[in-house]
């Protein structure tokens, strides 16, 4: 009976339905708006999608139109994704932080009609963007602060939809349930666009069976009910977002919560305690480095207990994790330490109520990843990408390890092939590129088979470790490995630094271009006595070079112990004068660095690293917040890094 039930519930709407009937009036989403929480149960969202949905094919949508979404978090917003489902429509995320041209892209290549958006920042890019998007023939708006004077004709308020969708519901009694009633898994929920490391964006196109069967396999590998809590705080274009807020959620039951702007995520993360938490490497590596900068503004006292415990838990913390014998007198330490420092350290962070949390998206370092699991979180690792409905492989509570991220998922298949690049095949294989059958053809094969792009080894026990893009996995002149993604996150595992870019393929030695991290060296600037006017300014002083130096240094002492990367070391760097941006281009909406363009952009400051000169004048192009381009020119100094003895390989 039961296989039969999930078998009927293929698609998010009938899911929905099965929800608000087993669940009711338990909470589905809350949004703190106004510094309160708006709590809306399961049938409450039934009711609301119901509406939205007659409302959308009161304005003539039709079953297969893509309907565009752009905007933060918000309970509408994913129950217009549901709504679209529901009249056999396919939703389309756009990043709400995407400049025009970027929305201008998805919004014509998917041939959008109906676009939903959440404030007036939101409609002006739709509005202004309507000119070349012929399609796109109607907005909605949830936000009514400021569109009081928005008179369009195409212009719809959310509210005004409901309103719609209730009077054609009582012309056309049954409509929603049959329109529901019509999906099946097979069809297309949503398009997401990919964050375009290479070139153009690619729609891909994933089906309610993708979704779901992905969905219904984690919650269970991971024992998700509808007692979860979680904080939906990253875009909701970016698909695990969609997948964990949107895709397991329906899935699960669980509550969704909705922070009330960017700027309030860290209080409303400490409010909600969510059980189930997720984010991506920037965010771990943010939120440490929020702790040693408050930690560095400490007393001595306070300063020399987190690092006696720290070093304790580094040294215990993982056994105790993961249930393995650890000396009774380690674990009463420990339990010190959990009084005194873990304890407090997950309450700031919001993380005391965390059950499992995961991290995916980009290579998160061993080292940062191991921090959090000493101090007692189950931080665990997905790989995996788009194309694949978010992940391929999973860790088991147990048996996880910094530098793997874990055995194929269950029901997917993984295998290396002989050029060394990762492939797999499975349930959550996306259906296709959208508007491009050479791109599919290209990534996925006939018989299922999906090149990732990455390369990649299998452990003797089975677990995947990941080496770095294939394509960037390079060697230097002198033969040894150049993996640059391995050597940037060890960068990144400094507070100091926000972001690294190592270059060395076909060069004598490798070099690395840094972004600092303008609050962490900021505050220990202040604590130096160092004044500065801006970024550009931080970024140029001496001291700051000195510190970085000795950071990467460190990294070259790691990579020394590791005698097939022990050639990789960093013998040459500079600080950039600006940080690299999407909006420039330079990074993706998803923070993956443009390689491509970063190595066009600076290509003489590349040249520079690998020549004798001190300095380098350069100027760039920037873009500012209201879409304005202006340059800004600076004096880069190059720093030289010693590099260490390679530890011998050992025998066998």
């Amino acid at each position: 009976m039961a296989n039969d039930a999930a078998k009927s519930d293929d698609t998010f709407p009938k899911l929905l339905i099965r929800n608000a009937s087993r669940f009711g009036a338990r909470p589905a989403y809350r949004e703190k708006e106004y510094g309160i929480w708006q709590t809306y149960d399961w049938a409450e969202s039934l009711a609301n999608v119901r509406a939205i949905a007659c409302g959308l094919a009161a304005l003539g949508a039709k079953r297969g139109d893509k309907i565009a979404l752009i905007g933060d978090n918000r309970p509408r917003l994913y129950w217009t994704i549901a709504a679209i489902q529901a009249i056999g429509g396919i939703a389309v995320p756009v990043y709400q932080d995407s400049v025009a041209e970027e929305v201008q892209y998805v919004l014509d290549h998917a041939e959008v009609g109906i676009a939903y958006a959440e404030d007036q920042e939101q409609v002006d890019k739709l509005l202004g963007n309507m000119a070349r998007c012929p399609k796109l023939k109607t907005v909605i708006y949830e936000d009514g602060r400021g569109m009081r004077h928005y008179d369009q004709p195409f212009l719809f308020s959310l509210a005004k939809v409901e309103e719609l969708g209730r009077k054609y519901e009582a012309e056309h009694p049954g409509f929603f349930d049959a329109e529901v009633a019509k999906g099946k898994g097979a069809d297309i929920s949503v398009i997401p666009y990919t964050s375009g490391t290479t070139g153009r964006p690619k729609g891909v196109m994933l089906s309610f069976d993708n979704m779901i069967e992905t969905s219904r396999r984690s919650v269970a590998f991971d024992k998700l009910s509808e007692n979860e809590d979680i904080l939906a705080y990253l875009p909701p274009a970016w698909i695990g977002q969609h997948y964990f807020s949107f895709g397991q959620a329906m899935v699960a039951g669980f509550c969704v919560n909705c922070p009330e702007s960017g700027a309030t995520v860290q209080t409303d993360l400490k409010e909600i305690g969510p059980t189930f938490y997720f984010a991506p490497p920037r965010v771990w590596e943010g939120l440490l480095t929020q702790v040693m900068v408050r930690i560095e503004d400490a007393s001595w006292l306070k300063r020399k207990m987190f690092a006696y415990f720290i070093d304790h838990a580094r040294r215990v913390g993982l056994g105790i994790l993961e249930g393995r014998s650890v000396g009774l007198l380690d674990r009463a330490l420990y339990a010190l330490g959990e009084l005194l420092v873990y304890g407090p350290l997950k309450n700031v962070l919001g993380l005391s109520r965390v059950r499992i949390a995961y991290t995916a998206g980009e290579a998160l370092g061993p080292d940062i990843f191991n921090f959090y699991r000493a101090i007692g979180i189950n931080l665990k690792q997905l790989y995996g990408q788009t194309e694949s409905t978010v992940y391929l492989t999973i860790q088991s509570d147990g048996d996880v390890r910094g530098d793997t991220v874990g055995p194929p998922a269950p029901d997917m298949e993984v295998r290396i092939d002989e050029a060394g690049e990762v492939l797999y095949r499975g349930p959550g294989v996306f259906v296709g590129y959208y508007k491009n059958d050479e791109a599919t053809r290209s990534t996925k094969t006939a018989d299922g088979w999906v090149h990732t792009g990455d390369a990649g080894v299998f452990t003797t026990d089975g677990h995947l470790k990941i080496i770095d893009r294939v394509k960037d996995v390079g060697r230097l002149k002198n033969g040894a490995l150049f993996a640059p993604k391995y050597i940037e996150n060890k960068l990144k595992f400094f507070p100091f630094i926000l972001e690294a870019v190592a270059h060395g393929a076909d060069q004598d030695a490798v070099a690395a271009f840094i972004n600092i991290d303008l609050n962490a060296v900021g505050n220990w600037a202040e604590r130096q006595g160092i004044s500065y006017s801006s970024y550009q300014d931080l970024a140029s002083k001496p001291e700051v070079y000195g510190l970085i130096r000795g950071n990467i240094e460190q990294v070259n002492r790691d990579l020394a112990q590791d005698p097939d990367l022990a050639g990789s070391q960093i013998k040459r760097f500079l600080i950039l004068h600006k940080e690299l941006d999407p909006d420039d281009g330079e990074i993706t909406r998803t923070r993956k660095v443009r390689r491509n363009v970063v190595a066009e952009r600076y290509a003489p400051l590349i040249e520079a690293l690998y020549s004798d000169k001190k300095e380098i004048d350069v100027q760039a192009k920037v873009t500012f917040e209201d879409g304005r381009t202006g340059t800004i020119k600076a004096r880069l100094h190059l720093g030289d890094a010693a590099t260490f003895p390679a530890a011998m390989k050992k025998a066998g």
